[in-house]
């Protein structure tokens, strides 16, 4: 269901009302005339282009999901609008291009009828921020921005169709609102940019069955309930076609009423001409507005490309900036000086070794024969320890290439890459480390990491790569890969590439990070982030590459059994999917899936996406409270994701070298500081469901007789708000070891936490983590299934017994106000815009943000810490065990049976004592002959 501000069409996607009431203007002759600055004399063979902004903004904006910038405000229409705005000028390049927006207040219509768009509702909260970066990206695009007051942007459209028409130009207008259909001329037509599809006279008659000069008289007949348009009652779109099919106009069909079929239909014509006439009023629209158009600057491609980068950095739209290039539209880059050179002859090598050997630091990149870091054969290394000027050493090379033997060149490489005297800079320098590991060398001396740098530097940030960063700082654009190896079936390995193609590209890879890096050095030191730097994340690098490096082992057989048995399971949930719809059909068709619940079951549309009515999880679980299918299709969803997900792709993720699963841990991925997983992702494996354990089985240690140790923080996010807000009896609950869901379940139900239930439990929880982030009653209400008064009742003694959390929660919101940003406890920053002079207990996007990336990237931040100290003990106490995995607030060890105390002690000792805080860090440490079956350690 679409929601709009006042006076917008929720269906057509409008906006609100104007402000101060001109006069109406006269179905025969114009009331104002049409003030136009330098307009052209002729638009013969020239094509304008006007938006209805407010129905594209409405369109995207329920079309694309939730997405945010680097700040943590709502970007999604903002992202559609301006992706829309590119594709036009692209695609279409038009001469002239125009973007009209509706302006808040009433209009000349609610001078003619007071109800006029009556029924309003208020605009989405996720979209009120979008609409200033929308008309500054409209400005910036160098599109003029046109509104009027006491006009709707309808009137704007009228207005320059006509001009356009008139100068002999071909006019599209941008737009999903039908009322614009009146203004259908030869050459005037309504153009559908998310179908890609015109709209002209023949659609208009293939649609209503009548011509464009009838359409304000149809829907003067059929009325308008969203805007409150009343029409003639019991004249639907059928009879108002037959009816002006017959007679022509509304005069015509008026007079003729007495002839008309149907004693209610005809009294309903007879006695409502002054209405229907009102009606006709009401949607048509001004095609003489008094708005002045500057046509000059409505010409396509003048403005400030440096203006529109900026503001494509500041929304997060680096690829954007791709597609300004692509149009031609961008100002050239400054020249780009540098000089590479290829080291592919014995020779050469001997005096480039000596050379590399007085470096007291160098950039650092290695080129490889596939993306995964422990399968991959090196092709060739690159480095750069002079701005301009790099080495590419081929080791593999197509048949008859120049290159250095593989072997020989790394023992050659090895003293300088084990130094950790000599300093190395890279970008995602992890990957690098890891290749060498694979082939038997640890690189040390790690430096810089330009990818983490400006990871810290700009956390929200989705884009951290070499070819966006040389863009962002260097005004560079790199040398792509594709241009390379192809893409598709076509794609060459990198050692299937000559040599002399490869060079530029892998030396620019150590060049650019050299010429990054004191840029983003002195941007480090700026926002005081040198230390986190220097102590949390360029150390955590070596932990991750243990992690990767180790792996986990998987037992393959127990995966093709659970394959073969979720397989028999997904055949009866199939069936009973069927037999409830009463028909088999295509589960995973969101089209037959919307057939057979929206069309054959009635069930309601609780939402709608560009291709339909939405059979997303939320809707589904909706449905699930009303009809037994939609329940068994959210089962089947859940079976089927686990089954190709995990149980059928884990054994093809299985190293041959090692036997074993070796997942990525990125760094530079979620805003809040937290590790992502990825190849596979371990981290959306179910906790608490039979599947999820069933899955967790088939994860065991790698050596006959060793066991699994896990050891996660406890409530390690209430712990952190318990710190940080100070609050008495939050804390004094930890102090005690007490149950806080169950304390909280006790306190909210009035019961002695003997008499708490599971189920309490489970709702305190959800209040817990639920409250934190702005959850509202309905929200609430919504999860628990429970009346929104009930959760209300939640809420508010929640906060009445925790005064100090409230407290601290609305301080983080004042600061980040104040300063533009939030910090964790390590004083890890993200930049936060959004956040309002009055929050209250209910959250908007950036506002939940702002509070999740202090609690989270916290316990984020101490996770990692503990590892740094876990990792160094292992290797200064010279223990076998390894540490192989880190899901959120846990870590998994390998252990052989004699350091198994040894182990649970230490892991311990270092997870709780990484940093003293104002409430216990409590440890939980469990083990077992699997993930699965790990239970609590008695040492």
């Amino acid at each position: 269901r679409q929601t709009t501000l006042p006076g917008m069409h929720p269906d057509e996607n409008e906006t609100p009302a104007s402000a101060p009431p001109a006069a109406a203007p006269s179905e025969s002759t114009p009331a104002a005339q049409l003030i136009e600055a330098a307009a052209p004399t002729s638009l013969e063979g020239e094509t304008v282009y006007v938006i209805d902004a407010n129905s594209l903004i409405f369109q995207v904006f329920h079309a694309i999901p939730q997405m945010s910038s680097p700040q943590g405000e709502p970007v999604n229409a903002l992202f559609g609008f301006v992706r829309d705005m590119l594709y036009l000028m692209q695609q279409k390049q038009p001469t002239y291009l125009f973007c009209a927006f509706d302006m808040s207040g009433p209009t000349f219509r609610h001078e003619l009828y007071a109800d006029y768009k009556v029924h309003r509702a208020e605009m989405p909260d996720e979209l009120v921020p979008q609409y200033p970066g929308i008309r500054r990206a409209v400005e910036a695009l160098g599109i003029p921005l046109l509104e009027l007051p006491g006009y709707e942007a309808d009137d704007i459209l009228a207005t320059l169709a006509r001009t356009a028409n008139e100068l002999g130009g071909e006019c599209y207008l941008v737009t999903a609102d039908k009322d614009c259909r009146q203004l259908i001329t030869e050459r005037v037509k309504i153009y559908n940019v998310r179908k890609d599809q015109i709209y002209d006279a023949a659609a208009l008659d293939a649609d209503w069955g009548i011509r464009p000069d009838q359409v304000v008289d149809f829907q003067a007949l059929v009325g308008d309930p969203v805007d409150h348009v009343p029409g003639v009652p019991l004249i639907g779109p059928k009879i108002a076609r037959e009816l002006l099919q017959k007679y022509g106009t509304l005069e015509s069909v008026l007079d003729h009423a007495g002839e008309v079929s149907g004693a209610k239909r005809k009294q309903n014509l007879l006695e409502g001409r002054e209405q229907a006439l009102l009606s006709r009023k009401l949607v048509r629209l001004d095609q003489h507005a008094p708005i002045a158009i500057d046509w000059t600057h409505g010409r396509v491609g003048g403005f400030d490309h440096s203006a529109v980068q900026k503001l494509f950095v500041e929304f997060g739209f680096h690829r954007f900036s791709e597609q300004l290039r692509e149009l031609n539209l961008a100002e050239a880059p400054p020249e780009w000086n540098a000089e590479y050179h290829t080291i592919a002859a014995p020779e050469a090598f001997a005096a480039f070794l000596e050379e590399l050997k007085r470096q007291t630091r160098f950039s650092f990149d290695t080129e490889t024969t596939a993306l995964s870091p422990t399968q991959a054969d090196i092709v060739g290394y690159s480095f750069a320890w002079k701005p301009g000027e790099a080495y590419y050493l081929p080791v593999r090379a197509p048949a008859g290439e120049p290159c250095l033997d593989p072997a020989a060149t790394l023992a050659a490489l090895r003293p300088v890459l084990e130094d950790r005297a000599i300093g190395k800079i890279g970008q995602n320098i992890k990957y690098d480390m890891l290749v060498l590991r694979t082939a038997g060398v640890e690189l040390q001396g790690v430096e810089f990491d330009t990818m983490v740098a400006s990871y810290l530097l700009d956390a929200g940030e989705r884009n951290h790569n070499l070819d966006e960063l040389a863009q962002r700082y260097l005004n560079h654009t790199n040398t792509k890969i594709s241009e390379l190896i192809g893409t598709g079936k076509k794609q060459k390995r990198m050692d299937e590439v000559p040599v002399a193609d490869i060079t530029n590209y892998a030396a620019e890879d150590a060049d650019v990070p050299l010429r990054l890096e004191p840029i983003l050095a002195e941007k480090l030191g700026a926002n005081d982030l040198t230390e986190l730097f220097e102590t949390l994340e360029l150390p955590l690098i070596d932990v991750l590459v243990e992690l990767e490096h180790n792996g986990i082992r998987v037992d393959v057989e127990r995966l093709v059994q659970l394959s073969g048995q979720y397989g028999e399971r997904l055949d009866v949930l199939e069936a009973e999917v069927y037999e409830l719809a009463g028909h088999p059909f295509n589960i995973a068709s969101p089209k037959q899936l919307q057939q057979v619940l929206f069309e054959e079951q009635n069930l309601p549309v609780l939402s709608k996406t560009k291709t339909g009515a939405s059979t997303d999880a939320d809707v589904l679980e909706e449905l699930a409270q009303m009809h037994p299918l939609p329940a068994k299709i959210i089962e089947y969803r859940q079976f089927s994701k686990l089954k190709n997900t995990y149980v059928d792709a884990l054994p093809q993720l299985v190293n041959p070298r090692t036997n074993r699963v070796h997942a990525s841990f990125n760094q530079s991925v979620t805003a809040t500081g937290r590790l992502s997983s990825s190849d596979p992702n371990l981290q959306n494996i179910p906790i608490r469901t039979e599947s999820g354990r069933e899955i967790r089985s088939a994860f065991l240690p790698g050596y006959e007789g060793w066991q699994l140790l896990a050891a996660d923080y406890s409530q390690i996010e209430l712990r952190v708000l318990a710190h940080f807000s100070g609050d008495e009896t939050l804390c004094a609950a930890f102090e005690a070891d007490e149950d806080i869901h169950a304390l909280v379940a006790s306190q909210v139900y009035g019961v002695s936490l003997g008499e708490v239930t599971g189920a309490m439990r489970r709702t305190a929880k959800a209040v817990n983590f639920g409250v934190i982030y702005g959850q509202s009653p309905f929200g609430l209400a919504k999860t628990l299934n429970i009346p929104q008064d009930e959760a209300a009742q939640f809420i508010n003694g929640y906060f009445d017994r925790y005064p100090g959390v409230e407290e601290f929660l609305t301080k983080i919101l004042v600061d980040c106000r104040a300063k533009g940003y939030v910090s964790t406890v390590l004083g890890r920053r993200r930049a936060i815009r959004g956040i309002r002079p009055e929050t209250g207990r209910q959250r908007n996007l950036p506002e939940r943000t702002a509070i999740n990336t202090v609690i989270q990237g916290s316990a984020a931040d101490l996770i990692k810490l503990a590892m740094i100290a876990i990792h160094r003990r292992l290797r200064r106490e010279s223990l076998a065990a390894k540490m192989l995995l880190q899901i959120h607030d846990e870590l998994i060890f390998e252990v052989p049976p004699d350091e198994l105390d040894v182990m649970g002690r230490l892991v311990a000792e270092e997870m709780s004592g990484v940093r003293e805080l104002a409430v216990p860090l409590k440890v939980d440490v469990k083990i077992g002959r699997n993930w699965a079956e790990v239970e609590p350690w008695e040492g």
